[in-house]
């Protein structure tokens, strides 16, 4: 595996992954489980929680990724907008899935 450097808006963050596509899916997720909630949960759409500034993730048009560091020009890049329709397909068949295998 290797370590890549992901950038997008405000998030930074140092993944180890098998390829570059594979660090912008898990740095997807990791931005969006914090905004997102449990499927497990009920939602209370009455007593929503106040959403802080502070310390959220906000991803720009593009996810950069590096094997040699932060602000590095050595570069693959990924439209954020493909990345997180990829990702929501894979939570897509993941809950598919966890379904099927309750149902039998």
């Amino acid at each position: 595996m290797a370590k890549y450097y992901v950038e997008s808006g405000s998030l930074r963050l140092i993944v180890d992954a098998a390829d570059a596509r594979r660090a912008a899916l898990w740095a997807v997720h990791r931005a969006l489980e914090h905004i997102l909630p449990n499927e497990e949960e009920e939602l209370d759409v009455d007593n929503l929680p106040e959403i802080e500034p502070v310390g959220t993730m906000v991803l720009g048009d593009a996810i950069r990724l590096s094997e040699r560091g932060f602000e590095n020009t050595d570069v693959t890049q990924f439209e954020t907008l493909d990345v997180v329709s990829e990702w929501s397909q894979l939570m897509q068949a993941l809950s598919n899935m966890e379904s099927d295998l309750k149902a039998a």
